[in-house]
């Protein structure tokens, strides 16, 4: 660990940890989603990716996601039991992250208008061998402030726009209700994950509905520790899996690591050069 930062979300204090009730809840000074500076040339960089770079243009969120936040600022042991023993507590507390999102995105949306084409969601909902929680309480607790969201980003929308929903682990049984809440794009795509390595099966089921964003290596046992010639074989054997009918944007599985050999990374990309062309 570096000795000053850090290099990932490093939690050391949960301020909601002590919250009982929804006056608790509504007490708790929350940031102001409407402050000018979150907007400050937001504009003007959606403009020059659109006009001059000619790319697609992504808008951020504000945070991460509402549950990963929530169980931040709770602590997961204390969201973990409000989920059963309180869950009154914890509807409020999504209650209050829908709202501050639904307060951003609108502002957002207005500012940059119709130049967006994807807007960036998340919420890691698994872990590496299951969900977090049963699907039958994500589906009671979390699911519902998922689809509000969706459905309202996608209606304050000056023009379409396609939502991408970055959710780390093994969410396999989850696909299903994220189509269902609204999703467009499904990323990382985690595929040393239970119930994620079968690329293929994951695109002929869900193909139709999901563009695949990720997923191109793995990238916590091949890329930093295999050799060049089997990062080449797996990468190929995911843009063979994910890429046929389209619907498939190569990107690694999160993030490429600091200890990852660079010829393994020259290898993945050197794959990408050969096959990823449509």
């Amino acid at each position: 660990m570096p000795v000053e930062g850090g290099l990932y979300y490093d939690l050391y204090h949960s301020p909601l940890k002590d919250v009982e009730s929804v006056a608790d809840v509504e007490a708790y000074p929350w940031p102001d989603p409407l402050d000018p500076a979150r907007y400050v040339n937001l504009k003007e960089q959606a403009d020059r990716i659109v006009f001059e770079e000619k790319k697609a243009y992504v808008l951020g969120r504000m945070s991460s996601g509402m549950w990963e936040t929530a169980m931040w600022m709770t602590g997961y042991e204390k969201f973990f039991s409000d989920m059963l023993l309180n869950q009154k507590l914890v509807q409020a507390i999504m209650e209050k992250f829908l709202e501050i999102k639904m307060l951003y995105w609108e502002k957002a949306l207005e500012t940059v208008g119709e130049n967006v084409m994807v807007v960036s969601t998340a919420d890691d909902l698994g872990s590496q061998t299951s969900l977090l929680v049963s699907l039958e309480l994500y589906r009671k607790l979390i699911w519902p402030y998922h689809k509000r969201l969706f459905e309202f980003i996608k209606k304050k929308a000056k023009s379409k726009v396609y939502i991408f929903f970055h959710n780390d682990g093994a969410i396999r049984e989850t696909i299903p209700s994220l189509i269902e809440a609204g999703i467009d794009i499904l990323n990382p795509i985690q595929v040393n994950c239970t119930g994620m390595d079968d690329t293929k099966k994951l695109k002929n089921e869900f193909g139709k509905d999901l563009t695949f964003w990720g997923g191109s290596c793995d990238t916590q046992f091949v890329l930093p520790f295999g050799t060049p010639e089997q990062v080449r074989e797996e990468t190929k054997r995911r843009i063979d899996d994910l890429a046929a009918g389209g619907g498939f944007i190569f990107a690694p599985i999160h993030v490429i690591q600091g200890d990852v050999p660079p010829e393994n990374i020259m290898a993945w990309w050197e794959v990408l050069q050969e096959y990823g062309e449509y």
